[in-house]
């Protein structure tokens, strides 16, 4: 089934994609000082602070493992609340703590969750977290992989639909207007490989701020005509946070 598309645009035309990393990924999505209520910001606490750097070296003696390409520890600094078909979601998505861990196949993963490194990680988050997300993914759609070597603005957006097929089809028409309107020149598809309330979760980055992010997106019409329109009209919500580097 195709998605429906209205108010479109010759400039915002669907993303040219490249071949997906053949990677396995491991994200763990954690509720530890997360927003609540119309508030976007998590909290900043010392006892958040002391686990986000827990939580880094146990992701070092993770990457360590042979399976293991890279592991990454994000912290959010915005998670606005849910809106329109996104409010349907049973458990919305406004982590504050994020890991990403790559592995060299998604034949891997279920090895690294057995293994000791993944296991102090894991403590280290279920000590302060009262909600964790585990999600196997594998890449289905790739615009650029996502470089996590360098500060920068990193998206996970968590999208929820009422047909996961016709969600990513409408993901490759809306980012040809992301690309066009925020510059975004990087991406990555994560498609669950088992069981999740969740369609998908797109990771990118930008190389500047929340503010310059903010008015590339909100103060442009097309935003609310064409990106918005879309995703009411073909009954898809995304959820994003706003993270950096831990």
């Amino acid at each position: 089934m195709e998605p429906t598309i209205v108010n479109s645009s010759p400039r915002y035309r669907p993303a040219t994609l490249v071949e997906p990393p053949g990677f396995g990924y491991l994200l763990l999505s954690s509720d530890v000082e997360p927003p609540t209520g119309r508030r976007p910001f998590p909290g900043t606490s010392a006892t958040r602070t002391a686990l986000l750097g827990r939580l880094k070296s146990a992701a070092a003696d993770l990457a360590q493992l042979d399976a293991v390409e890279r592991a990454t520890v994000y912290r959010t600094v915005l998670a606005p609340p849910p809106s329109g078909y996104a409010r349907t979601a049973e458990h919305p998505a406004r982590f504050d703590v994020h890991v990403l861990v790559e592995t060299t196949s998604t034949d891997q993963l279920t090895a690294l969750e057995a293994s000791e490194p993944y296991a102090q990680l894991r403590k280290e988050l279920d000590t302060e977290a009262t909600r964790v997300e585990t999600m196997q993914a594998r890449c289905v759609k790739c615009i650029a992989d996502v470089d996590k070597s360098r500060p920068g603005l990193f998206l996970f957006n968590y999208f929820v639909a009422e047909d996961r097929d016709v969600a990513l089809k409408l993901w490759d028409h809306l980012t040809g207007w992301f690309m066009t309107e925020t510059g975004i020149d990087n991406s990555t598809v994560l498609q669950p490989t088992g069981d999740s309330e969740y369609a998908f979760v797109n990771h990118a980055r930008w190389d500047y701020g929340v503010p310059q992010l903010w008015l590339r997106m909100f103060t442009k019409p097309s935003f609310w005509s064409f990106v918005q329109k879309n995703m009411n009209e073909n009954r898809t919500g995304s959820m994003p946070t706003l993270c950096r580097l831990a």
